[in-house]
């Protein structure tokens, strides 16, 4: 095969002549000596003989192309003949036509490849350094550089597992507490903070830590909002202080007082932040913002009632009544004297009690009291008597008169004497309705003349009792103090099953004659409770004993009208009467005995033993009560007791 022509390095290309351009004559370029580039193209589109293969032949010469550097010469302007051309140091000397082919292609294509080669190692040297804490690095303290994953979680659990369980100390102010990390919903994520840590990242910081050294991390936590904010809200209420109001009091006469205090209360919303934030890497405690509470009374509230109280005080108050002059010392009035708290200031009180008292002790007869109107029992039948008024002074003018002396410069207070009305008024008590005799009911006395005394030191003090509508009436409370020194004597009682003798023995007949009188009347019964034994004068099922302390005897005067008690001791018999309106209608029928278990004789040995003779049988019995109001039946009872025999008792010897 015949080869081909190579072409002459040294060729010259040529371009053809675009169509319809004059004829130039070609004139010839000297070929470079330099070795041709090896990025120069093999062939060229104008190299037209190396490409057709036929001998090389001079080819008409194309027209000289202007350069980028003489496309600036100015027009007119050619350089001197025979120079050579100046050097081009443009950026597009590289190109030797508009169709030049460029060498930014190739500068391109090298220099992605030389970012591909670098992002892979980039990436590489990232995922290299992926499972290991960058050196240096700190959680809270717990030193974890250049471990890796497992190691990290291992050591953030030892250094900080731990603490994460421990109380939370806080702080507000003076005033501290603790917080329980579990109960609030915080806890410490070992593996989640080692994650974060060695986790891959193309992030050039976290390729930075590897090569030069960590810093201190924050560790990873959960927090459980609902438990955070109910445990915050108690937090705040062991935290919070509450102010101090200002205060004045006397002491041993002389004034004093306490500071107004400013208060403090935790702001929640801040103090969440604060603790759900850094619970586990700051300095305990942890320090709390709290925002001031302003007292009711202000030290500027303070301070003027104690110069108010201390010019009280500094010189006696003069009280002009009736006539008479009575001096009230300083004593007295700090003694009387008060500041209360009242629309943001301490407003100066002053006792009237206490004033009153010292006003007549320091006069001579100043008042007269008043005569209370009471019921006595004139020829068997109450009448009213007492009930006119007295004179006083009015407690509250003389407060105010005496306040108004003490704190001025004038140290005298005058004020009048006032009618005193009594407690109880005449027009009270007639408006009680206690007109007629609703009940009575008497039972005989026995041949005891201690026993019989009692009763009549009893009588006389149920004698002229007013129960008042809807009060109860307590027999105990009537007759106590049961004592010696209360006029009663010792006599036979039964106690504890026992026949003895006690102070105020016999007062059990006046619990059934009185019981009887309310039974009669239908007054409610409150509270009763029949003997042990059935005394045969006493109606059987209807009657009641008391014990100081523990058995009363008590009615309830449930009627519109006033009840008045009358008792007396005579012809031989305890009586108890009701005067009032007659209000109720009572029906009531004797019980039948039944389940009768007669006495027998029991032998009792020991030194407690009283020998006592046989006494009634025992028995149970039904004791019925309609009460009716307008013929309509409000009250239908039926009280059953059953009664012990009364057994003959011989003591052994």
């Amino acid at each position: 095969m015949e080869a081909l022509p190579v072409p002459d390095a040294q060729a010259t290309q040529v371009l053809a002549p675009l169509p319809g351009a004059p004829e130039v004559p070609a004139t010839p370029v000297a070929a470079s000596a330099a070795p041709a580039s090896p990025f120069a193209p093999a062939t060229s589109a104008w190299t037209s003989a190396a490409t057709s293969g036929a001998a090389a032949t001079p080819a008409p010469a194309a027209p000289a192309r202007t350069s980028v550097t003489s496309a600036f010469t100015p027009v007119g302007v050619s350089a001197p003949a025979g120079a050579e051309p100046p050097a081009d140091d443009s950026p597009l000397a590289g190109l030797s036509g508009d169709k030049a082919p460029s060498r930014l292609p190739k500068v391109a294509l090298w220099a992605g490849i030389g970012v591909v080669v670098l992002a892979g190692l980039y990436t590489g040297a990232q995922w290299f350094y992926s499972d290991k804490v960058p050196p240096e690095t700190t959680v809270a303290g717990v030193e974890v550089g250049g471990l890796d994953r497992t190691s990290a979680v291992s050591a953030l659990e030892k250094g900080l597992g731990g603490r994460a369980k421990e109380p939370i100390t806080l702080q507000a102010g003076e005033a501290t507490t603790t917080l329980d990390p579990a109960a609030a919903g915080l806890a410490f994520d070992a593996q989640a903070t080692a994650d974060e840590l060695t986790s891959f990242s193309m992030s050039p910081v976290q390729l930075w830590k590897q090569l030069f050294g960590g810093e201190e991390e924050l560790p990873v936590t959960t927090v459980d909002k609902t438990k955070l904010a109910a445990q915050v809200a108690e937090v705040e209420a062991s935290l919070n202080v509450e102010p101090v109001d200002g205060s004045v009091v006397f002491t041993d006469g002389q004034p004093t007082a306490t500071p107004a205090l400013d208060g403090a209360e935790v702001v929640a919303d801040e103090a969440t932040t604060i603790i759900e934030s850094s619970w586990l890497t700051a300095a305990q405690p942890l320090d709390l913002p709290t925002d001031p509470i302003a007292p009711a009374i202000t030290q500027a509230e303070t301070d003027a009632a104690l110069a108010q109280a201390t010019t009280l005080v500094s010189a006696p108050v003069t009280v002009e009544v009736g006539g008479q002059r009575a001096e009230l010392s300083p004593d007295v009035l700090a003694e009387a004297a008060a500041f209360n708290a009242a629309d943001g200031s301490l407003q100066l009180t002053l006792d009237g009690a206490t004033l009153l008292e010292a006003v007549v002790d320091g006069t001579d007869d100043l008042l007269n009291a008043a005569a209370d109107a009471k019921f006595v029992f004139v020829n068997g039948a109450p009448v009213i008597e007492g009930g006119a008024p007295g004179t006083t002074i009015d407690p509250a003018a003389l407060s105010a008169a005496v306040a108004t002396a003490g704190t001025g410069t004038e140290r005298t207070a005058t004020v009048e004497l006032v009618e005193s009305d009594p407690a109880q008024s005449v027009a009270a008590l007639e408006a009680l309705g206690v007109k007629e005799k609703v009940s009575e009911f008497s039972t005989p006395l026995t041949n005891d003349a201690q026993r019989t005394e009692n009763l009549r030191v009893g009588a006389s003090k149920v004698n002229g009792t007013l129960v008042l509508p809807g009060e109860t009436f307590s027999l105990t409370e009537t007759l106590s103090p049961i004592t010696k020194a209360g006029g009663y004597f010792s006599a036979g009682i039964v106690q504890d099953g026992k026949h003895v003798d006690g102070i105020g023995g016999g007062l059990s007949q006046m619990a059934t004659t009185t019981y009887n009188a309310g039974f009669f009347a239908g007054l409610d019964d409150v509270e009763h409770r029949q003997h042990s034994y059935w005394f045969s004068r006493y109606p059987a099922g209807r009657e009641a004993t008391i014990f100081v302390g523990s058995i009363d005897m008590k009615f309830k005067n449930d009627t519109p009208y006033g009840v008045l008690m009358q008792s007396w001791v005579g012809g031989g018999e305890l009586h108890v009467a009701i005067w009032s309106t007659k209000y109720y209608e009572v029906q009531t029928s004797e019980g039948e005995k039944r389940n009768v278990v007669q006495p027998t004789t029991v032998t009792h040995s020991g030194a407690d033993c009283v020998p006592q003779p046989k006494g009634n049988p025992g028995f149970t019995i039904t004791t019925p009560r309609k009460v009716l109001l307008d013929g309509k039946v409000v009250k239908d009872e039926k009280n059953t007791w059953t009664y012990k025999p009364d057994n003959q008792v011989v003591c052994a010897p």
